[in-house]
């Protein structure tokens, strides 16, 4: 089906568009009225992600509410490790929990294969279809994962921290299993992404969340070359990678076979342009906390961020958009973005 709206997919295939595309992380979700009617009405965070209608009805939520350039499927990072057989809990206004956590050669042993662990995924791929069939071509469907190193910090660590320091630990102490964890996660995601584009991804990205918990050197040895090789396998749709607080990294991921680079707002647009080079997209990268000043502010701050990327590029917050920012703010965010037009 030809899509109406294209944008994004031209922008992360190098062509020239005639505005930026727009869309947020985490836009389906607690800003919006109607998600919160929805999610009222079921016991917990976990049922949606796992009802593929509804997963679907929120995905589509904010493309009708606010007209972003594109979907992106509700789910949740942490649905990988659950697959490979390590359950996870949401605690409400405390984040996700691990019963029970990665800790010997053992426990990484247990763990199901990559191929094994994303056939039992299946509601994402259903929610997927549901989502493309309801979407019609209206705009594309971003599917994601979580990069390699941030569910490894997970299933280590037990659930968010300051400084995951449990996880740290373990790449220095059991350099050996953390690499064989890390492969099997690298495999299950490989799977999964593959699966996600036969069912209606346009476009997948990765989430190194925690990132910028590790050293450039750390990073090097225990992320990139897992997101690497996920970005060599995934041929199928554009793949961006957006690893959070790697600013030492960009060279690394402008290297990779991505096509897009995510910046998170401490990242300069022009400085990161100057050293990823000319093929990368870059999305980003506005401050999330911009959008609780006025819709003014907020139009200027965009504006200006627009020509500071100068083309390449798709509009988007530094991080997720945050739980309590006003809609006013994000719906100024939006407008400014598809008012701003390139001159070529």
């Amino acid at each position: 089906m030809k899509l109406q709206n294209d944008l994004l997919l031209r922008v992360a295939r190098g062509e020239s568009v005639e505005r930026p595309p727009v869309w947020l992380m985490r836009q389906a979700g607690r800003i919006l009225p109607e998600y919160r009617a929805v999610r009222e009405q079921l016991r917990d965070f976990k049922e949606l992600v796992t009802t593929p209608e509804r997963a679907a009805e929120v995905t589509i939520q904010p493309v009708d509410i606010l007209g972003v350039d594109a979907a992106i499927i509700f789910s949740d990072i942490l649905v990988i490790p659950e697959a490979l057989g390590l359950d996870y809990e949401m605690v409400e206004k405390k984040g996700p929990a691990f019963p029970r956590t990665i800790a010997t050669p053992a426990d990484v042993e247990a763990l199901r294969s990559g191929e094994e662990a994303a056939e039992h995924l299946q509601y994402v791929y259903d929610a997927l279809r549901v989502t493309k069939e309801m979407l019609n071509g209206r705009v594309p469907l971003i599917g994601f994962c979580g990069a390699p190193w941030t569910l490894l910090a997970y299933m280590v660590e037990g659930s968010g921290s300051k400084t995951f320091s449990r996880a740290k630990k373990f790449l220095y102490t059991q350099p050996t299993e953390a690499h064989a964890l890390l492969q099997k996660i690298t495999d299950a995601s490989i799977a999964y992404l593959k699966r996600q584009i036969a069912h209606g991804a346009d476009l997948v990205q990765i989430f190194d969340s925690w990132a910028g918990i590790l050293g450039p050197q750390q990073y090097r040895e225990f992320s990139a070359p897992y997101i690497a090789q996920i970005c060599n396998a995934i041929q199928e749709a554009p793949v961006t990678v957006f690893a959070k607080g790697a600013w030492f990294a960009l060279e690394d991921f402008a290297r990779m076979d991505c096509q897009v680079i995510g910046l998170d707002w401490t990242m300069d647009p022009e400085a990161s342009r100057r050293r990823v080079g000319e093929r990368p997209a870059l999305q980003g990268n506005l401050d999330p906390c911009c959008l609780y000043a006025s819709p003014d502010y907020i139009r200027q701050q965009t504006q200006a961020m627009l020509a500071a990327f100068g083309g390449r590029h798709i509009a988007n917050l530094g991080h997720g958009v945050y739980p309590d920012t006003p809609l006013a703010g994000v719906r100024a965010f939006i407008e400014a973005v598809q008012a701003f037009r390139y001159e070529y």
